[in-house]
This record gives structure tokens, C-alpha cells and sequence, in this order.
């Protein structure tokens, strides 16, 4: 499935509900500060997250205020906008022997999923994975994980259930050496009730790993799940804080209205947007595309506008 076709399609409660009042509050007269001031309310409701809602707003702030302008237009300037405020992912590239994956994120993002889908498109590129069943406190992720690895393919490093994390991660980057594998990807644990426990655990992890070498792991992917609007951003920004992010995956976009969180993760954060997860297929983890996005989100809206 095309990044478009499945964007469109699971974006459709966040368009309705992003677009949904728009037209009671601008078109009616000129934009003045109680319009902007609605408008922020109605985008923050919206699930865009308070920091995409200041950013919309005050780009329309800097261009319309004081400004007779149409739905149209205003649709416009917040699509422009949106645009500027996402990254467009830098290509990715194998830049290790092996090149090392560390997924994080909170219990019931999808992270299991994730990687498995994320091995299965890998391997389907040629290249040779594998998988390191480092949440050792679910023996449901274990075992999932291992389907997963007999599904693709991919190499499956495991411990027993309570394991040390870290061990689990040292030991697939000497598997993957010496099976001469591509990417490792590495699952972890995701207790963020207890937040100064997962992180020193996710630091320990890092640490034993770079006994390897220094340079691993080489990316480090949040997985976030896409219904859970603002709290995802606040869950970026505690992972953000602790562990330089180089990616993030949305899931469960399909059937949201909260899709809008994505402006906010990437706008105010500044960090690429890797996958999309809109439906439980293989097919339906895809790879993030700016121009699409926002092109899905605004989709129709034009036309929309002057019914």
C-alpha cells in the first residue's frame, strides 16, 4: 500500500475533527485576535497538541491578521505551515557491521509489532536481520517476538523470562557479528510509571552495548502510539530528554481523530518522523512522506470549504 492511499485513509477522524469547526470560526470577517484565540482552542480539542496549535496559530498571526480572508486561504497558510514544521526523514542507510536498531517506548505502543514489521521489510530489501527479545519482563513479547523472527526470516537472540536486558542486547551484537548480519533490532521494556527505573535500565543496555563498540546502537526509534494524542508528546519529551532520538514510529493511526499529534512530536521536537502505522497488516507500516502527510490531513479541504 502507498504512503498516500494509507494516510488518506487513516487520517479521515483526524481531518474531520481538525477541520470540523473551522469553517464557524475564520471566513466570518476579518482574522483578529479573538478568531486566532478560537482557533487555538478548537486545534488544541483537535488533538493537534498545544505546541502545533501555537505554531498554526501564530503563522496565520504573522499573515492574516486584520485580514479579510476565506476558508481557503486560511486552510492555506496552516498547510504551509504544517509542512515547514515536519522533517522529511534523512534516507536510511546500514551504517554499522552491524547496524544497531534500540526501539523504546511505553508498554502497549505497538514496539513488538513495530520491530517485527520493521524486520519483515528488511529483509524483504535483501539485507539480514535480527532480533533481540530484550524485554525480558513479558514472556508474551518474547514469544511474539519469535514468531515474528520465524515469519521474516530474521536471526532471534533470547534469555530466559527476568533476564538482564542488557545481557540480551551484548549477546546479539556478538551473534550478529558473527552471523554476519545487516541491522539488529533491539526490544526493550517499557514501564514509564516508573520512569527513573527505565531509564537507567535503557542506559545500562547502551552501555554494555558500546563494549562492542562506541558507536552503538546507531539509531535509537521511539515508538509511540498515535491514539493517545497529547500524551504521546509528553511521552517523547521523557524519552527525548534521557536518550538522543534519531526516529520515531506513530502506530495505530488508523481510526483516530488524535493523528494530529504528529505536527506537535515533530514541530516542536525537531525529530524525524520514520514509519507510520496505519492498520495491523505487514504492508500497513509505512515509510513517513512530509508532502503526503499534510496532503492527507488538508485532504479535500478546499473543496470542502466552498459546499
Amino acid at each position: 500500500m502507498g504512503f498516500f492511499s494509507a494516510i488518506k485513509a487513516g487520517l479521515q477522524k483526524t481531518r474531520d475533527a481538525f477541520l470540523g469547526e473551522l469553517k464557524g470560526i475564520v471566513g466570518a470577517g476579518k482574522i483578529t485576535d479573538e478568531t486566532l484565540e478560537d482557533l487555538e482552542e478548537h486545534l488544541i480539542k483537535a488533538d493537534v497538541g498545544v505546541e502545533a496549535a501555537f505554531l498554526l496559530t501564530d503563522a496565520l498571526r504573522e499573515n492574516a491578521l486584520g485580514k479579510s480572508l476565506t476558508e481557503n486561504e486560511v486552510l492555506k497558510i496552516m498547510r504551509d505551515e504544517a509542512e515547514r514544521l515536519l522533517q522529511e526523514p534523512p534516507k536510511f542507510e546500514v551504517k554499522g557491521n552491524p547496524h544497531v536498531i534500540l526501539v523504546i517506548g511505553v508498554n502497549g505502543a505497538g514496539k513488538t509489532t513495530t520491530i517485527g514489521k520493521l524486520a519483515s521489510k528488511f529483509a524483504a530489501e535483501g539485507k539480514k536481520v535480527m532480533i533481540a527479545a530484550g524485554d525480558t519482563f513479558r514472556a508474551a513479547a518474547i514469544e511474539q517476538l519469535e514468531a515474528w523472527a520465524e515469519r521474516s526470516g530474521a536471526e532471534f537472540v533470547k534469555h530466559q523470562e527476568g533476564s538482564d536486558p542488557a545481557a540480551v542486547a551484548y549477546d546479539a551484537c556478538a551473534a550478529a557479528k558473527a552471523r554476519d548480519c545487516d541491522i539488529v533490532l533491539i526490544d526493550t521494556a517499557g514501564r514509564l510509571h516508573n520512569k527513573d527505573y527505565l531509564m537507567e535500565e535503557l542506559s545500562k543496555v547502551v552501555r554494555v552495548m558500546r563494549k562492542h563498540d562506541v558507536a552503538y546502537p546507531h539509531d535509537i526509534w521511539l515508538v509511540l502510539d498515535g491514539t493517545t494524542g497529547q500524551n504521546a508528546i509528553n511521552q517523547t519529551k521523557i524519552f527525548h530528554k534521557s536518550f538522543p532520538l534519531t526516529g520515531i514510529v506513530v502506530t495505530k493511526l488508523d481510526g483516530t481523530a488524535r493523528g494530529g499529534s504528529v505536527l506537535s512530536i515533530a514541530g516542536s521536537l525537531k525529530i524525524p518522523i520514520r514509519y507510520i502505522g496505519v492498520g495491523e497488516r505487514i504492508d500497513q507500516l509505512v515509510e513517513f512522506n512530509k508532502q503526503e502527510y499534510v496532503e492527507g490531513l488538508f485532504e479535500n479541504a478546499v473543496v470542502s470549504m466552498d459546499k
